[in-house]
């Protein structure tokens, strides 16, 4: 069993070398908005006046951009697709790049085993548009942000014949996907496998109300195996 390519994106790294070389200097990634960047992002100014507001997030990157050409998704379409969805895809086809393997010569079947956050894309962008769900239809706005769909649109846009599974453990789903693809691997159910989540909310400049005995730090810093560790920050 060998682990042949990765990908991935994160808060202040847009791929696995810069993720490693921001670990290993100590960078944080974390960023902090002003009450101007709040206000834009729709939080309500009350929230924002609240004593225990805290102003802080991991933000992702180009989060809304998407080369919907490549993968031959119309624009209309790709408008109403979970960026969830939009960035697995691109990390899916850059982890297969970086394994060396082209999914349409590959003589044997690639199994997908990835899980996803709630589509708030689809809360905040999709829901309320109703020029946009009826232009577009009920049916692609389902296929666009439903998490059910995650791992079957990669399947299908890169041409893979092996299972296609989405798994749903809450903070835990990234980790349960890749023993799930590892115990596939062990049963034969797959020659080759990928796995993995992404969770991406919006809006991405927006911060959280503290609250405490709750899992989410006080002041927007997260202190990974320190005694003055107090709580999580989302990203």
């Amino acid at each position: 069993m060998a682990i042949i390519g990765m990908a991935g994106r994160f808060p202040g790294a847009c791929d696995i070398d810069a993720f490693w070389k921001n670990l290993r200097e100590g960078v944080e990634s974390i960023s902090f908005f002003s009450p101007e960047e709040l206000r834009l992002s729709g939080v309500p100014p009350e929230l924002i006046r609240h004593p225990g507001y805290v102003n802080a997030k991991g933000v992702l990157a180009d989060a809304e951009r998407f080369d919907a050409y490549f993968f031959r998704i119309n624009p209309r379409e790709a408008e109403v697709i979970d960026p969830q969805q939009r960035v697995f895809l691109e990390c899916a086809w850059e982890a297969l790049e970086a394994s060396g393997y082209d999914p349409q010569n590959f003589e044997g079947s690639i199994g997908v085993y990835a899980g996803g956050s709630m589509s708030t894309y689809f809360l905040n962008n999709i829901f309320g548009n109703h020029g946009l769900n009826h232009a577009v239809g009920a049916y692609q706005v389902m296929l666009g942000n439903d998490k059910d769909y995650l791992t079957t649109r990669v399947s299908y846009k890169l041409n893979l014949k092996g299972p296609s599974v989405v798994i749903q453990t809450a903070c835990s789903t990234s980790l349960v996907a890749v023993q799930t693809a590892y115990q596939a691997l062990l049963n034969y159910q797959c020659d080759m496998a990928m796995a993995g989540g992404v969770s991406i909310r919006f809006p991405q400049k927006a911060g959280y109300l503290y609250q405490e005995g709750m899992i989410l730090s006080p002041d927007g810093r997260c202190r990974a195996f320190d005694a003055k560790a107090q709580g999580t920050v989302g990203g």
